[in-house]
C-alpha cells in the first residue's frame, strides 16, 4: 500500500513550514543553546521528528519507524564505519609516536600555523573530500591541527569552514553523479556549471578560514600562501569541472594546491610567526605519546607511511573499477519492510505524473557495501600501518576495542542524526521546508542556493541534498524562466557551505579532536561563516541569472 506525501497538511503554507521545521530548531536549539548533550539532543530531534511526521503529516506509524531505522543504520554503516577506522589509525600512530613526528615534520615545512591550516585543513582536507568524503577530510584534518597545538574549538572550526569548496565535487564526483540521474541533465553539463560557481570561493576560502582563524591583520601576513593556494586549487577545478567531468576535479586541484603550497614556502616565509594561543592542559588528546626531539630522516619518513597508506588506500576504494570489482564479491542488499516503494513524491516535487511517465514510489534499500566501503579501505590502511609499525594482532585488536568505547557516543549521535534526516525526506517535510524557499520569485536565484544550503544542513550530504532537492530546483527554474542547469548547480554548490553546520560533521569534528560534548560551542563558531558564505554564493547565481557579463557564464 502506498503512501503519498502532503506538503501542506496544514492547509496552511505558513503553518505546514513553521511545523515542518520544529524538528531543526529543536536540534539546533538543544545544541547550541541549551548545550544539551549531542548524542541526547539528537534523540530529541528524532522523537520531534517523528511526532511531525506522524500527527502532523500524517505518516504511517510503521512507514515511520522504518525509516527512522533505516537511517540509523546508514549513519552506522558506512559513515559510523568510517570514522571508526579512522580514529583507529589515528591512536596507532599515537602510541608509537609517529603523529608527535608528523606533527613536528608539519611545523617545520610550514611553522606559521596561519599557514598550517591552510596547507592542512584546505588543501591535504580537499584530496580526502575528492577521494573518500563522508567526513574523512574533517577527521584527519581536525586530529593534525589538534595536534600541531591548535586548541579543540580551533581546530575542529576551521577543519569544517576549509571543507566546504571541494565538497561539490567529492567521493570522485558522486554529488554530481546524483544530480545528473535526478536533474536528467549530463554529469559534464553539471560539472561545467558548478564549475563556474566554486572556484571564485575556492580562492577566497582560504583567506575566508585564516581571518576566522586570526582576524584581518593575522590573514594579511600570509596573503601569497592563501593567494597560492586558492589559485593552485581554483584553476584546476575549473579546467577539470569544465573539459573532463566532475570524477577527478577535487584530487588534482587539492594536489595542486599542496605543491604550489610547498614551493611557494621553499622561497617565501611570512615576516612574522603568529604564535597560537596556550593549550589547556584539560583539551590534552586521550592518547598521549612523547616524541624525540631530533628524529631523524629514516624516523620522519616513517611517520609519513600511514598517512601515504591511507591516501593510496582511500583512493584506491574510490574507483569505479575497484568499486565494482569488490562488490562483485560481496555486496549483499536488503529492500527496507514497511518503507521499499511504499513513500510517493507528490507534485512540485516531482514532475506531474503520466500514463506514460507514472510517480515511482522511493525506493529504500541498505546496501551492505562491506568490501567496498570507504572505511573498509581506511581499515586495510590501518591494518597495514599497524603491520609496518610493528603492532601485533593482539595489540591491534585491543586498541581497535579502546577505540570503539571512545567513540561510541559518536556513534550513537550519527545514527540519531541520519535517522533524523531520513524521517524528514521520507515524511515530506523537508520538501515543506524547500517549496517555501522556492515561492520566492524574482529572488528564487538566491533563495535556491540556499535551498541547497537548508538540504546539506538537514542531511549532512551534498549528494543527498541533491537527489532530494534536485528534481524541485529544476521544476520551480522552468517554471520562473531561470536556467534549470544553473539552478540544479547552485543546489550543490549552496550546499557545500552548509557542511560546516550539519551536526553529522560537527561530531566527526568533536570526535577527532577529543572534545566531545562541546558541539555546541563548534556549531556557534561555524555558524555565522556558513550563513555568510552560503549567502555569497547565492548573490553569484542571482548575478549569473540576470546579471550581464555572469549570464554569459550560464551553461547552455
Amino acid at each position: 500500500m502506498n503512501w503519498q506525501q502532503n506538503y501542506d497538511p496544514c492547509g496552511n503554507a505558513l503553518l505546514s513550514t513553521l511545523l515542518a521545521a520544529l524538528p531543526v530548531v529543536v536540534l539546533l536549539g538543544a545544541i547550541a543553546w541549551l548545550e544539551i548533550r549531542i548524542h541526547l539532543a539528537a534523540l530529541l530531534g528524532l522523537v520531534v521528528a517523528l511526532g511531525v511526521a506522524l500527527f502532523g503529516f500524517h505518516m504511517p506509524l510503521d512507514a515511520a519507524l522504518a525509516t527512522a531505522g533505516y537511517g540509523a543504520a546508514f549513519g552506522l554503516f558506512p559513515i559510523g564505519w568510517i570514522i571508526l577506522n579512522l580514529i583507529f589509525l589515528y591512536h596507532l600512530t599515537v602510541q608509537r609516536g609517529l603523529f608527535a613526528v608528523l606533527r613536528g615534520n608539519l611545523a617545520a615545512i610550514a611553522p606559521d600555523p596561519r599557514v598550517q591550516v591552510i596547507l592542512i585543513a584546505f588543501s591535504f582536507g580537499a584530496f580526502f573530500e575528492g577521494a573518500a568524503g563522508f567526513g574523512t577530510p574533517v577527521a584527519v584534518t581536525a586530529a593534525i591541527l589538534m595536534q600541531l597545538g591548535f586548541r579543540p574549538l580551533a581546530a575542529a572550526g576551521l577543519s569544517l569552514i576549509a571543507n566546504t569548496a571541494p565538497v561539490a565535487f567529492g567521493a570522485l564526483g558522486t554529488p554530481i553523479i546524483a544530480l545528473a540521474g535526478v536533474t536528467g541533465f549530463s554529469e559534464l553539463e553539471l560539472s561545467k556549471m558548478v564549475g563556474r560557481q566554486l572556484p571564485f570561493f575556492s580562492l577566497l576560502v582560504p583567506f575566508w578560514v585564516v581571518w576566522a582563524m586570526c582576524g584581518w591583520r593575522g590573514m594579511l601576513g600570509v596573503w601569497p600562501a592563501a593567494l597560492t593556494a586558492g589559485l593552485c586549487f581554483a584553476i584546476p577545478q575549473f579546467l577539470v569541472s569544465n573539459y573532463h567531468g566532475p570524477w577527478l576535479v577535487d584530487i588534482v586541484a587539492s594536489l595542486a594546491s599542496l605543491g604550489g603550497l610547498v614551493v611557494l614556502m621553499r622561497f617565501w616565509k611570512p615576516k612574522e610567526i603568529w604564535k597560537l594561543p596556550p593549550t589547556d592542559p584539560a583539551d590534552a588528546p586521550a592518547v598521549t605519546a612523547a616524541a624525540e626531539p631530533t628524529p631523524t630522516t629514516a624516523r620522519v619518513r616513517q611517520a609519513w607511511v600511514p598517512w601515504i597508506l591511507l591516501s593510496a588506500l582511500v583512493f584506491l576504494w574510490g574507483v569505479p573499477a575497484m568499486k565494482k570489482s569488490l562488490d562483485g564479491v560481496s555486496s549483499p542488499s536488503f529492500a527496507v519492510p514497511r518503507l521499499h516503494q511504499v513513500v510517493v513524491r507528490t507534485h512540485p516535487v516531482v514532475p506531474l505524473p503520466t500514463p506514460a511517465q507514472p510517480t515511482k514510489p522511493e525506493a529504500a534499500v541498505f546496501k551492505l557495501n562491506w568490501l567496498s566501503a570507504t572505511g573498509t579501505g581506511i581499515l586495510a590502511a590501518a591494518i597495514l600501518a599497524g603491520l609496518f609499525m610493528q603492532f601485533t594482532f593482539r595489540e591491534m585488536a585491543r586498541l581497535y576495542w579502546q577505540t570503539v568505547v571512545r567513540v561510541r557516543h559518536s556513534l550513537l549521535t550519527i545514527a540519531a542524526m541520519l535517522a533524523l534526516g531520513y524521517v524528514t525526506k521520507y515524511s515530506g517535510t523537508d520538501a515543506t521546508l524547500g517549496l517555501a524557499l522556492a515561492k520566492t520569485g524574482g529572488l528564487y536565484p538566491f533563495f535556491g542556493t540556499l535551498l541547497g544550503w537548508l538540504g546539506v544542513a538537514l542531511t549532512g550530504s551534498d549528494t543527498a541534498s541533491n537527489v532530494l532537492f534536485g528534481s524541485l530546483q529544476k521544476i520551480t527554474a522552468e517554471q520562473t524562466g531561470i536556467s534549470p542547469v544553473l539552478m540544479a548547480a547552485a543546489n550543490s554548490s549552496g550546499g557545500v557551505m552548509g557542511k560546516m553546520v550539519d551536526a553529522q560533521s560537527i561530531v566527526v569534528a568533536s570526535t577527532a579532536t577529543n572534545w566531545y560534548g562541546h558541539e555546541g560551542s563548534i556549531l556557534r563558531y561555524v555558524f555565522f561563516h556558513s550563513i555568510a558564505l552560503a549567502a555569497l554564493v547565492g548573490v553569484l547565481v542571482y548575478l549569473q541569472a540576470y546579471v550581464p557579463p555572469f549570464t554569459g557564464m550560464v551553461v547552455k
